[in-house]
């Protein structure tokens, strides 16, 4: 049961978020820690994504007995209600947001009620079922945790978390795409309009570079309105030159699932260890 209830909230996800939400608060605090703001921020943020992955859950209860990724999750198996999961999301929704509006500030409430309301409504009950345009629209939501940790600190939101933004919608797509890739079959028999499934691998890939060639800009930009140094700057282009380069290679593999499983890879690594660097390199105040 306690596995399940874990499991439902997508601990993958939250920690990647709460890296990017943690990376965000330290660029604004320029390493002048108010504690106490920053734990709530941390746990106001981890408990609304949390909210948002169990909706999804929920929602997607009947796709996911049809795609082998997902068929053993909770709801397809049968072991718990959906009406308890229901319940379950809405707890972590109301409790997420009471930390951040009563004990963070307004403006991070309101950020991250508009990630659970576009991740909620927006791409598990519409557009995921309607459209190839999903993935970058419910790119939205996942990058409201950096901006949630820059906006904790300055109670407004500003050049600064902008980029933090532009940084983390950018890297979705390219990186979901990669798995959809893998699992364009799946995806198909399910009934999800993805990209891949809609307009091809071929398609899929050339779509990917767009994403991946703005994360430079949006990396030289975190440098020059000075939040973060140049050891950030020097890494962050070169691991996007990596992702860019592997990319461009997938159009001449010969095994797509070989290619998109190292794209996926690469894409994961790309944001933990571009988070960690810009926690590191900061400017100080």
């Amino acid at each position: 049961m306690l596995k399940d209830l874990v499991a439902l909230t997508k601990p993958r996800i939250i920690r990647l978020n709460a890296i990017a939400a943690f990376g965000g608060y330290w660029v604004a605090s320029k390493w002048n820690i108010d504690g106490w703001t920053f734990l709530w921020m941390l746990l106001g943020s981890a408990l609304t994504m949390a909210s948002a992955c169990v909706f999804n859950n929920f929602l997607d209860r009947d796709f996911d007995k049809k795609m082998a990724r997902t068929r053993d999750r909770a709801l397809p198996q049968g072991r718990m209600q959906p009406q308890s999961v229901l319940i379950y999301a809405i707890i972590l929704g109301i409790a997420g947001l009471a930390v951040l509006f009563g004990l963070v500030n307004a403006l991070t409430g309101w950020l991250g009620l508009l990630g659970i309301f576009v991740y909620v409504v927006i791409y598990t009950m519409w557009l995921k079922r309607n459209s190839t345009w999903s993935t970058s629209v419910g790119g939205i939501s996942g990058a409201m945790p950096p901006v949630i940790g820059y906006c904790a600190v300055t109670g407004e939101i500003d050049a600064g978390a902008w980029i933090l933004f532009a940084l983390l919608f950018l890297w979705q797509p390219a990186h979901f795409w990669s798995l959809a890739i893998r699992r364009v079959e799946e995806y198909r028999a399910a009934g999800f309009p993805l990209l891949p499934v809609v307009k091809g691998i071929l398609r899929t890939k050339k779509q990917m570079l767009p994403y991946i060639l703005l994360l430079f800009p949006a990396s030289i930009l975190m440098y020059t309105y000075g939040y973060v140094g140049i050891y950030f700057l020097i890494l962050s282009l070169a691991l996007a030159l990596i992702w860019l380069v592997h990319t461009l290679q997938g159009f001449r593999a010969k095994d797509d699932d070989r290619w998109a499983k190292v794209n996926f890879i690469i894409s994961i690594n790309y944001l933990m260890i571009v988070f960690v660097v810009m926690i590191l390199d900061t400017t100080h105040a």
